[in-house]
Order: C-alpha cells, then structure tokens, then sequence
C-alpha cells in the first residue's frame, strides 16, 4: 500500500492529510483523529481496509499540520475538515470518528448530512466539550510531557482548544446508517447516558460494546476495532 502525502490550504492555515494511492472505485473513508492523534497513527488501519480509498488529516496544531496562534474553537476544527475534503475532492464518504474528533465529525454531519453516507463514532458523547481552566497545564504536564507526544499535539494548541472551546450539544437527525463504539471499562468517555442523544439522531443507531476495553479501543481491542469498522462500511 502508497500513501500519498498532502497539504490542504485553509487560509493561513496548512492542514496535512494522508491518502491512499489506489483504484478503487469503493467510497472513501474519512478519518477524524482524536485530540492529541495525527493522520499518521491511522496508516495501518488504512492498510487494512486497503484498497478502499481513506484519507486522514492532521487538525490545527498536529503533526505536519501548522500551529496557529489563535483559532482552536470547534468552527475552526471544522474548516480543517472543509479544507481536506475540498483538496481531497471527496464528495460522498464514509466518516469514521473518534474521542474529541467525534465532536469535529458531528459539526460536519450537521451541516453536511448528504455528504456523509455513513457514520462511524467512537467513545465519545454527542457534543463538544469546554474544557475547565485547569486542564490545559494538567494535559500537558501529565500526559503530553511523560508520554513524548508534543510533536502530535503543540503545548499552543491544547491551550488554544481549552481557551476558545464552547459548550454545546448536537441535538440534529441523521437519517444514514450510524454506528456509535464505546468501551465498558471505567475510563470510556460514552456511558449509557451518552447514548439517548444519539438514539434520538437515528433511531436505527448500531451500538456495539468492547468489555475488555476503556477510551483506547484501538489499544486493547484493535482486531475486533478494525474488523467492526470493514463490515459496517461493506454494508453501508
């Protein structure tokens, strides 16, 4: 499997995304990646559902992808989703989302349903979370830091996120096949009151559950994960 490397301009902004070189004629998959996560960390399940079409970007402030000074508010997430699928010509898709990257998906199923042919949403709740005064340096000190991801994720960025993000929920019908993931451990950020909004998006929503799994599905359960994500798209 080729990747094609890519930069998507939005405004001054450079956002980097990841392709993949083939034929296919299938229906693409877009990837929004979670917080601190970048388009590379997603290259071996876009070798997995090879040779399916996928593209994954790197938000503001990731990975290759440029680091403003200011312009981390969920609207600003969204026009990096704009960019990509503008550069990238898609014009219907599969989207596949997950943590704080399911609010970004969200934003852009609203405003674009028919865009969107299917919906995949991982361990996350139906909206968009303020993050309180105190996580910013928390965030930093105590996870980017010990864990060497400063290069996913700039220290700029993650203040950025917790001093421009609002509050608010998504509350809008989706009338194509969802899909919601979540974990049964302690540590998932989707519980059983996560689920009634995306109930009422789509009354035909798919839940399906990992219970050897919190948040990080991908780490403890990637095969069922990856397996879960072909099947649903095959049939969607």
């Amino acid at each position: 499997m080729n990747l094609d490397s890519r930069f998507a301009e939005n405004g001054e902004v450079i956002i980097h995304y990841l392709c993949t070189v083939t034929d296919s004629q299938e229906v693409p998959l877009l990837i929004c990646p979670g917080l601190s996560e970048t388009a590379e960390e997603y290259e071996d399940l876009m070798e997995y559902l090879y040779p399916r079409p996928c593209v994954v970007l790197s938000f503001r402030g990731r990975g290759l992808s440029s680091t403003p000074s200011q312009g981390y508010a969920l609207e600003h997430h969204l026009s990096d989703l704009e960019a990509v699928v503008r550069d990238a010509q898609l014009e219907r898709f599969h989207l596949y989302a997950y943590s704080r990257g399911v609010s970004y998906g969200l934003a852009f199923m609203e405003r674009y349903p028919r865009a969107v042919l299917s919906a995949i949403l991982q361990d996350y709740p139906a909206e968009h979370k303020q993050m309180p005064s105190e996580w910013a340096e928390d965030y930093i000190e105590n996870y980017l830091i010990p864990f060497s991801r400063e290069l996913n994720i700039r220290p700029e960025a993650v203040r950025g996120i917790q001093k421009e993000s609002v509050q608010r929920t998504f509350e809008m019908s989706y009338g194509n096949q969802l899909l919601v993931l979540r974990g049964l451990l302690a540590d998932s950020l989707l519980k059983d009151e996560g689920l009634r909004p995306y109930r009422n998006m789509n009354p035909q929503v798919i839940v399906e559950s990992f219970d050897r799994s919190g948040h990080a599905i991908r780490n403890s359960e990637k095969d069922k994960l990856y397996r879960m994500i072909r099947d649903f798209i095959q049939t969607s």
